[in-house]
C-alpha cells in the first residue's frame, strides 16, 4: 500500500490543506494528515482539537486518515511505513525552506522521499495564521475553512462583525 504522511500543525486545517490532501488520495493509496504537537508554536487549538478538526474535516474521503505525532517526522514516517511525506506549497518562500528541510530528512535517510504539492490557485494566499487573525478581528473565515472549523473559531471569537456595526468593544 502505497502511504504518504502529510504532517503540519494544522492550527486550523483550511481548504488550502484540504485541497492538497484530497488530491494526494487520488495518488496515493493512504494519506495520513500527522497532526504535530507543535507547543513551541503555542497553537490556538490544543492538540486533541486539531486531530478532531481534521478527522471531521477530512471524513468524506476514504483513504485519508488522521493522526499525531511528536518528535522526528522521519521516525513518524518509518513507524508508519510510508513511502513519502507530502508538503504543501504556497509561494516562493515556502520553497526555500521546504527544500532546506527535505534535504536535512534525506540526508538523514537516504530513503526518505518528499513530494511538495501546490494547492489550487484560489488557495494559494491561504495561511492557518491568516484565518486565525482573521477571526479574531471579527471577519469571514467562511470561504477559507471547513464548516467544522468554521464552527470551532466562531466558538473561540464569537461570530463574525455585520458590515456597517461598530466592533464590540
Amino acid at each position: 500500500m502505497r502511504t504518504i504522511i502529510y504532517p503540519g500543525s494544522f492550527d486550523p486545517i483550511t481548504n488550502g490543506h484540504l485541497d492538497v490532501a484530497q488530491r494526494a488520495a487520488r495518488l496515493f493509496d493512504r494519506v495520513i494528515v500527522a497532526v504535530a504537537r507543535s507547543e513551541g508554536k503555542q497553537p490556538l487549538f490544543p492538540l486533541e482539537k486539531r486531530l478532531d478538526l481534521v478527522r471531521q474535516a477530512t471524513a468524506h474521503v476514504g483513504n485519508i486518515e488522521a493522526d499525531s505525532f511528536a518528535g522526528l517526522l522521519i521516525e513518524y514516517v518509518r513507524d508508519r511505513g510510508a513511502q513519502a511525506v507530502l508538503r504543501g506549497l504556497r509561494a516562493v518562500s515556502d520553497f526555500e525552506f521546504e527544500f532546506q528541510i527535505a534535504l536535512i530528512n534525506r540526508r538523514m535517510d537516504d530513503q526518505f522521499e518528499t513530494i511538495l504539492m501546490m494547492p489550487k490557485d484560489t488557495f494559494t494566499f491561504l495561511s492557518s495564521s491568516l484565518v486565525k487573525e482573521i477571526a479574531r478581528l471579527g471577519g469571514d473565515v467562511s470561504p477559507f475553512v471547513p464548516p467544522v472549523v468554521l464552527q470551532a473559531l466562531e466558538t473561540r471569537f464569537g461570530p463574525p462583525h455585520k458590515k456597517g456595526l461598530p466592533c464590540p468593544s
